[in-house]
This record gives C-alpha cells, structure tokens and sequence, in this order.
C-alpha cells in the first residue's frame, strides 16, 4: 500500500475581479498550471455584498474544458446559445462540458438575504475530447448522497465514492472525485486516493492538519488550498473548530496546454482557429 499522501504545495486565495465586475477569490488559475492539471482554475465566489456580484458573468465562450459550479448559498441564473435556461440553487451542481464550444452566461442572485456562496472549478479535457458534443449535468442537492462517518464526519459525493456510495457524475476522462466533507473538533478524516492522481483540499469552513506526518503536515484554515503529493490515503485532522473543505482529484493529462480567456486548446494554432471562429459566427458545432 502507498504511504499516505503528504502536502506539497500551499496556497491561499487571492481577491480578483471577473466577468462583469464580479469580486470574487481565485485559489488557482493560469499561473499554477501545469501543478494542478487536470485541473485548470478554482475560483471561490463568496460574498454577502450583492454590488460585488450582481453585474455576473455576460455572454461569454467556452471551449476545450469542463467548468464544475458549486453553490452553497444563493442562486445562480444560467443560459446558453443553444436555448439552455435554468437555475443553480443552494446545494445545486452543475457540471458543464463546453467540447466543441458554446456560449452561455451565468448571473449570480443571492439570497433572501443578499449571500452569494459558491465555487467553480475549470477540468481540463485532453486533445482526444476538446472538439466534444458539449453537455451539461445539473444536479440538484437532492441527487447528490451524503455520508455519515463514525465521529459525526459527513461527506456530500459529488463525484467519486465514499464508503460504498457514489456520486452521481461519472463517467468522465479525467476520473474526478468532489467530495465536500465537514470533519467535527478533534476527528480524524481518512480517505483513499488513487495512486498518481492530483490531490487537493479547499478549505471553506474552519481550520485542519492535512497529513498524517506531524514533520511534513500542513496547517490549513478558510480559503486556503493544500496540494498533495502522490500517495494513497489522504488524512485531515480537524482543529478546535471543525473543518470543512471540498476534497478534490482527477488523473492528470501530461498535455501541453494553450490558454487564452475562456478557451483552452492544445496549441496556440487552436486557439487562434477558435476566436477566429467565434468572430466569424461560427464558433458553434453542435446544436445540443
């Protein structure tokens, strides 16, 4: 059995401004890559001042790439150039794969309250799948399983398995698993990952220890991103608080990455056929 993982990388979410003047924290993005590949970007979108994200995400393209949206709290509106309309709740998932492209917009609502909590993940797509009839999985909290562990340790499956029970997306390249998992004061969270497989932990809630070394353990509270290094079992033991962190893994590509906005290709040859192509009206391949 592989030694269990120990962190390599920490990283803190750093404030940033997108879309359309949406204030929001980027954990990872353009910069890290390739350290976190399959994954591209991870942005924490958190607020409780509806002016910082109210103004959302306009009419945009996507192409070569998975975008992962989490909301906690809030609503989020979201359509497309294929007649896609819908909403995002508390709870809610939505797993969209762009392939070949669309263009869609998201706007975030917020509460009754005026509280925006959310996050969205970038998953890269290898060569093989760039060009892909694009699809979507929306996913309501009702259809996604939560885990009791011994110790009150809950753990809500988006994607991967957790003591037998399985998230309800599958069947994607790169193998994902999205776990958010909520660790009482003093419990000791353990999970198996695969073997060569990214591994990173997300803190929301909270602080924790990630490793099982007391030399090599990282410290991690709110807004701060532990990277593993490859190993088996991943271990969080939970500080005076409680933790809660989303547990995040996918089988890295080893493809050369060409990034520009929202489009994400293999070359910069592609990338230029792309916008090239979203000018000239003919960005779109597939019709749903």
């Amino acid at each position: 059995m592989p030694p269990s993982r120990t962190p390599h990388k920490i990283l803190r979410s750093q404030p940033t401004i997108e879309g359309a003047g949406v204030h929001l924290s980027r954990v990872f993005g353009f910069n890290e890559v390739p350290l976190c590949d399959p994954f591209l970007l991870l942005d924490d979108f958190r607020s409780d001042y509806p002016d910082h994200y109210l103004k959302g995400f306009p009419w945009h393209p996507h192409r070569g790439i998975e975008t992962i949206t989490y909301v906690l709290t809030g609503d989020v509106e979201h359509g497309d150039s294929l007649g896609n309309q819908g909403i995002i709740g508390s709870g809610d998932v939505q797993w969209m794969t762009a392939g070949s492209g669309i263009i869609h917009q998201e706007m975030p609502k917020g509460d009754i309250d005026g509280r925006m909590h959310g996050f969205q993940l970038w998953a890269n797509l290898p060569a093989r799948e760039k060009m892909m009839t694009p699809r979507y999985r929306d996913l309501s909290s009702a259809q996604i399983p939560v885990v009791n562990l011994s110790g009150g340790i809950t753990v809500k499956v988006i994607s991967g398995e957790v003591a037998g029970v399985k998230g309800p997306v599958a069947d994607i390249v790169i193998e994902p698993e999205y776990l958010d998992v909520t660790v009482p004061a003093g419990e000791v969270f353990r999970h198996a990952t695969k073997p060569n497989h990214t591994v990173f932990a997300y803190v929301i809630a909270g602080q924790g220890v990630f490793g099982e070394d007391s030399d090599a353990a990282a410290d991690a509270d709110n807004g701060t991103l532990v990277l593993f290094e490859d190993g088996g079992e991943m271990v969080a033991a939970a500080g005076d608080t409680g933790a809660r962190f989303l547990l995040i893994s996918g089988k890295p590509l080893g493809e050369p990455v060409a990034w520009q906005g929202p489009i994400v290709m293999n070359t910069q040859a592609e990338l230029q056929v792309a916008f090239e192509e979203y000018r000239q009206g003919t960005f779109i391949k597939h019709s749903g």
